[in-house]
This record gives C-alpha cells, structure tokens and sequence, in this order.
C-alpha cells in the first residue's frame, strides 16, 4: 500500500485515535496499579541478583514519523550486554533490520523468564502514559535497525509504536523481518479498536501460556 493512501485512510481514522489514545493513558494507569506488586516483585528479584545494576533499562527508539523516545522495560540482559553487541552480530538468526538470537549470552536467568512471559515489556506502560506509545501497535525499531530500512518498510513508522501488536500475537520471534513487516501494515491498513481488543486479549494469552519469545 502507498504510504498517501495509509495518510487518506488516517484522516477518516481521527476518532479512533483520539479514542485509542485516551483509553491507552487511563488502562495504563488502572495497568501500573494493579500491577505494582508483580513490579515489586521484580524490582527485589533483580536487586538480590545484580544488587548494583538497575532494575529498569532505557533505550533509544524510534517511535512515530522516526521520533526518538527512551523505551522503558526490565533489565533482561547483563550490564554490559551494548558493548558486547557488535561482537555477537554475526550470529544473528533473523534476516533484515533486525537482531535476535535465542541463547544470547547477555541474557540473565532471570531475564530469560521476564522475556519469555513479556513480563519485561510492562514499563512500557509509563511510555503509553506519556504519549510515546500505544498498547497496540508495530514494535518500535533502533536507530541501527532504521538506517538498513527501505522506504516501505518505513510505513511502519506511519502510526505510534505499540508495546503489543499483530507481530507478537502471530509468532514473534519465529517470524522473519519481512514477515514482521507485512504483519504492521496489515494492522495498520486496518486497525480499529476492535481489531487492539482482540489483539491485547491475544496478548494476555501469550503471557500466561509463553511460546516463541526469548
């Protein structure tokens, strides 16, 4: 799809982003509350582990129109795990503009649960509440990652980044790059509240029943 027609399909689209906004900002309030006795579990669990290392990690992001915003989540990996990043690129196991690798050795113990549960993912919610993302919507990319897109790729970049999305409920780490690409602009295209309902039910889904994600 040409990006102008996505731009003619957003602007009969303002209601529904003006409703996803404003219900995204109050389920992550009612989210941060009900879920302040898991975070203080994890808070504990990897201060015990890595007393001197935080507990939340930030990173760069692009977000909508190529924006760059900090990314909040739960640290998963060890403290040096940026600098080591270059040396573990040749084993990546996914084509693209993308880098995954199931027994990465930067992962800690405790972070291979939190990632495989998406437990890690839940900070994201502070990100929701400032406006930086949606609950749904496509993974936001790492500058890095952004420098090797192509111009249709880019079109993910078109609506706000999501801490869910059509991607993590259809295979995640399984699928490819380009398949992850055809996912988002399959959202995009027709994305609606119905469609972030089911999508956000499918996701709860994936966390108590974890499959595909490292």
């Amino acid at each position: 799809m040409e990006s102008r027609e996505l731009i003619f399909q957003f602007e009969k689209k303002r209601n529904y982003f003006r409703i996803k906004s404003l219900l995204g900002k109050m389920l992550s309030i009612v989210g941060l509350t009900l879920l302040s006795p898991l975070f203080l579990i994890v808070f504990l669990s990897l201060k015990l582990t890595e007393p001197k290392a935080p507990v939340l990690f930030k990173q760069i992001r692009n977000g909508k129109d190529t924006k760059e915003f900090n990314i909040y989540k739960f640290r998963t990996m060890h403290v040096d795990a940026e600098d080591r990043m270059e040396e573990l690129v040749q084993f990546n196991e996914v084509e693209g503009a993308m880098f995954k690798m199931k027994n990465d050795p930067r992962v800690t113990k405790i972070g291979r649960f939190l990632r495989k549960t998406s437990i890690d993912e839940l900070p994201q919610l502070i990100n929701v509440l400032k406006g930086e993302m949606a609950l749904v919507g496509p993974r936001p990319p790492l500058p890095r990652e952004l420098t090797e897109y192509s111009d249709y790729d880019m079109q993910r970049l078109m609506v706000t980044p999501g801490c869910t999305g059509l991607w993590q409920v259809s295979g995640r780490n399984e699928l490819s790059f380009d398949e992850m690409v055809e996912l988002d602009l399959t959202y995009i295209k027709k994305m609606s509240l119905w469609m972030d309902l089911k999508i956000m039910l499918k996701t709860f889904f994936v966390m108590v029943v974890p499959k595909n994600g490292y």
